[in-house]
């Protein structure tokens, strides 16, 4: 399956930039938001290190759903959702590659809007860069995981962005509020073992959620 899923997110990934496009609109989209809360400190004002890392992953949450409802809208456009389920590729493999590929985008959108809150927000990552690299990927992987499902029960729907919007917002809300936790800890020097409990939160999210997608994406995803 491993293999498989992989071939998937190869040939979302190669689709999604075939256009010179890519994640255009979720790095547009997030940088804007970091421009516009920016304006809204008045002069000389520094935004807190828990405002910081809420707008940036306020940024992320926007970008996955413009991340999985571009990678789902590739089998309505070309009409092979329903090929991919009569292939002998295991429909959790389906699940996986789509993830993975989404994994990839958001982290690319991430590569623009860390930078952005650097420079418009006055965000201080602090010494520990690792401790904020596994919090990125924790968080990252719950919300694609999640995006990956949601976006599997709006394909082939016309509602299929509001879908996504509704659904995916409020069960971001734990893996949201472990990021900005993590996140604030860490910069103000905080140890890891002292946001243990977040991290905790933050994989025990991941991985219900990921069981709960291997079970349910066969039932949800249709080629129709």
């Amino acid at each position: 399956m491993i293999s498989s899923s992989l071939a998937i997110a190869r040939k979302d990934l190669r689709l999604a930039f075939a256009g010179g496009q890519g994640p255009v609109q979720a790095v547009l989209l997030g940088l804007l938001l970091v421009f516009i809360f920016s304006l809204s400190a008045a002069p000389g004002e520094r935004f807190s290190a828990q405002q910081a890392m809420a707008i940036f992953w306020l940024c992320s949450s926007f970008g996955v759903v413009l991340i999985f409802s571009l990678l789902f809208r590739f089998e309505e456009e070309n009409d092979t959702a329903t090929a991919l389920l009569l292939s002998p590729l295991p429909v959790q493999g389906l699940w996986l590659g789509k993830t993975l590929a989404g994994l990839l985008l958001l982290l690319l959108c991430q590569v623009f809007f860390f930078p952005a809150a650097l420079v418009f927000l006055g965000l201080d990552p602090g010494n520990n860069l690792v401790g904020l690299v596994l919090m990125v990927l924790g968080v990252d992987v719950g919300l694609c995981v999640l995006g990956g499902l949601i976006g599997a029960m709006g394909q082939g729907q016309g509602a299929k962005d509001a879908l996504l919007t509704i659904i995916v917002f409020p069960l971001q809300i734990p893996l949201l509020l472990g990021g900005i936790r993590i996140g604030v800890g860490l910069m103000q020097g905080t140890a890891l073992a002292g946001v243990a409990d977040w991290f905790g939160l933050v994989m025990a999210f991941d991985a219900v959620f990921a069981g709960a997608a291997l079970f349910l994406f066969p039932h949800v995803f249709r080629g129709e």
